[in-house]
């Protein structure tokens, strides 16, 4: 019989299977081990907790990652802005910032963890672990950052360090040279082939103004792109990327 990792709370209606140890994950051994259950706990974990007589608990969001990873998503843009710095000693910000926007989207954080083993370890409702929610870049991309966070709370930036350095080493050595932001790249695929230019719409923009969250569409050679982010500059960027993959199916290099 599988024996569920003692860190990571247990989710009704999943099939108990091996998981690894979120610690063995990190390579970390945490001071404050509550801070890692944090990490790891998804919002629809908490949001259904019972206050008796059949009446549920509003969803606050208190208790999920949503706080680390706010912090990690800070810790990880610094030690990969360092990072870059070290390995291309001779390049300026029209170049670094690219590389940092590609090792710290959302794609690159959701295979990441996906590489790591990620999913098998995070705390989610039962309902959303049906439907699949452990595999979305989304979900994966915050534990990801809520993880670093909960590393620089523990230990600082040493501990935050050397685990970025480990987990994203592929990823750094992917690109000789700076990749394109998505935008840019979708542009020049259009313009290349003679298309008109790609026209961007705001879908809708909810939440509070501290905590927005936008949708974004974008059109153009008759395919259609949608990205959600908390900012518009990245929910464009989104689009961007889901309209590029769509369209380079359609048209070959």
């Amino acid at each position: 019989m599988a024996v569920r990792n003692p860190l990571v709370a247990p989710v009704l209606g999943d099939h108990l299977s091996p998981a690894p140890a979120p610690e063995a994950i990190l390579g970390y051994a945490f001071q404050r081990p509550e801070l890692l259950r944090e990490a790891l706990t998804h919002r629809s974990a908490i949001s259904g907790a019972r206050l008796g007589r059949g009446r549920t608990a509003p969803s606050t969001g208190a208790g999920s990652n949503e706080r680390l990873e706010f912090i990690g998503d800070r810790v990880l843009g610094l030690l990969i802005a360092e990072w870059l710095a070290e390995r291309f000693p001779h390049e300026q910000e029209g170049e670094l910032g690219p590389r940092l926007a590609h090792l710290v989207s959302q794609p690159t954080l959701a295979a990441i963890a996906e590489t790591l083993g990620l999913p098998a370890v995070l705390a989610v409702a039962p309902g959303e672990s049906r439907a699949g929610v452990r595999k979305l870049a989304t979900v994966l991309a915050d534990a990801t950052e809520a993880l670093i966070g909960a590393l620089y709370l523990d230990g600082g930036l040493e501990p935050a360090r050397t685990f970025v350095r480990r987990a994203w080493e592929d990823a750094m050595g992917t690109h000789a040279a700076p990749p394109k932001d998505a935008k840019t790249a979708l542009q020049e695929f259009l313009l290349g082939r003679g298309m008109k230019l790609p026209v961007y719409d705001l879908i809708s923009r909810e939440g509070p103004p501290h905590d927005p969250t936008f949708a974004i569409a974008v059109e153009a050679a008759g395919a259609r792109g949608e990205g959600t982010a908390g900012s518009k500059r990245v929910a464009e960027r989104l689009a961007a990327e889901d309209l590029m993959r769509k369209l380079q199916q359609g048209f070959p290099p």
